[in-house]
């Protein structure tokens, strides 16, 4: 460990950080897991030369690396524990190139989505994957996570957004994946591979974006309230099954908009009620959004529009405090399951019946406009109770039964791998991990990660 420190230090200096405060920050994301112990250094790479200094001695030592940006993570995917190097992105922020004219961005991975945001609307431009983490997510955590956010399901996700990318590889190489061209189909699309791959493929130290032009006209919020969760189900699937097109369509159980309301300090809501929180936009937004409504009053539920932009914002931050309010009542285990959006209403009655077998509550919202859930186990202590790890397994497993996905836009890091086997098939799984040992064959990318069992 000291002949690793020696050599970093020689090549990077001050950026080698073993401060032990700067070590347990690197321990942990947000999904409450924790490494049991910490790593050898945080290094904070400022260029694409210090990753590849990094990766060079750690190839040579044979160190594990893991890779972090602002570590917002969910599953823990980039927490460091003994004998590892924490590689920290979140200094490389710069936007390299804006093309208005190609309608393209290359930026350093640890720029933020907000920021990266609030920059390209001086050229009439955004970046879409919008995380309800936007203000303190990273570019590079999005890339390696395959996040996707609220308006995925008009927008896209992150996967649908990015032209190219540039990777250091574990032994130090640069290379270039993907392209600057709307078409491309020269080899393997190693660009799809790298996103999503939780950093166990290579460290992505720049990304070339596809951005589209701001759009026009105006946006219109609407809330719809149903007497239960199933209820408010049954609406999102008719809206979708209906051909209309919300940029937005967000669901909130009974737990989670009662949490948000007291971390807010609004008044709480009827007891039992669900909400449907609904944007539209465009030159269309008005028409759509009284399209919605009906649907949605048709469905049984109470439809109230948003008289002005500054009600539509309080709607939308009761949607992004979630996880703050849930983080009020105890340590929570934020999980993030993807179901058919028809099937969205079984899902609600699966988790009911868990929540009744386990005796559990599990707040959940739902970006219900794509089916993706989050389902929240809130308990105490540091330690995930055995209890409510067996009643995310009947969750997971019931995902996989209605033709879903163990995850979403979160990853699977630490916390789902012992389930993914169970998705893949074991053909499929085999494959994956041979592809893990090509790209890096000494198992130095972020170890015991995404395939490896955990207890």
């Amino acid at each position: 460990m000291s002949d690793v420190l020696g050599l970093l230090r020689a090549e990077l200096g001050e950026r080698v950080d073993t401060d032990p405060g700067s070590l347990d920050e690197a321990r942990a994301d947000k999904s409450g897991h924790r490494s049991p112990e910490r790593g050898i250094a945080v290094v904070h790479a400022a260029s694409v030369a210090d990753v590849q200094a990094t990766m060079r001695i750690a190839h040579r030592t044979g160190t594990p690396v893991v890779v972090r940006g602002a570590g917002t993570g969910l599953a823990g995917g980039a927490n460091t524990g003994r004998g590892e190097i924490a590689l920290s992105l979140r200094s490389m922020d710069r936007i390299v190139e804006v093309r208005a004219d190609d309608l393209l961005a290359v930026v350093e991975p640890g720029i933020l989505n907000a920021a990266l945001n609030e920059r390209l609307a001086a050229h009439g431009l955004w970046w879409a994957p919008d995380p309800a983490s936007r203000d303190i997510s990273t570019v590079g955590g999005n890339i390696a996570t395959g996040a996707g956010g609220l308006l995925c399901a008009k927008y896209g996700v992150v996967r649908d957004a990015v032209l190219g990318l540039d990777v250091v590889l574990a032994d130090g190489r640069l290379i270039s994946v993907g392209h600057r061209s709307v078409k491309g189909v020269t080899g393997y699309d190693l660009t799809a591979l790298m996103i999503g791959s939780e950093g166990t493929l290579g460290v992505v130290v720049g990304a070339t974006l596809k951005l589209r032009r701001l759009v026009p006209g105006t946006t219109r919020t609407l809330t719809a309230t149903f007497p239960d969760v199933r209820a408010a189900a049954v609406a999102s699937a008719a809206v979708t099954a209906s051909g209309a097109q919300p940029a937005i369509m967000e669901l909130m159980d009974a737990e989670s908009l009662a949490a948000s309301h007291a971390l807010l300090g609004l008044p709480s809501p009827l007891t039992g009620a669900a909400q449907l929180t609904v944007q539209t936009d465009g030159i269309a937004a008005a028409d759509e959004q009284a399209a919605i409504a009906a649907v949605l009053t048709a469905a049984g539920g109470a439809v109230r529009l948003a008289t002005d932009d500054a009600e539509a914002a309080q709607l939308w931050q009761v949607r992004r405090s979630m996880h703050p309010a849930m983080e009020r009542l105890g340590t929570t285990l934020i999980e993030d399951v993807s179901v058919p959006r028809s099937a969205l209403p079984a899902m609600f009655d699966e988790i009911a019946r868990i929540e009744t077998e386990f005796g559990v509550t599990i707040p959940t919202v739902c970006h219900a406009g794509d089916g993706n859930l989050h389902p929240n186990f809130v308990f105490e202590g540091a330690v995930v109770p055995g209890h409510i790890w067996d009643a995310a397994d009947a969750l997971f497993r019931a995902a996989l039964a209605l033709g879903g996905t163990l995850t979403g836009e979160h990853g699977i890091g630490v916390l789902k791998s012992r389930w993914l086997a169970d998705e893949l098939g074991a053909d499929q799984d085999a494959l994956q991990r041979g592809i893990k040992a090509v790209f890096d064959p000494t198992g130095i990318l972020n170890p015991g990660k995404v395939f490896a069992s955990q207890p």
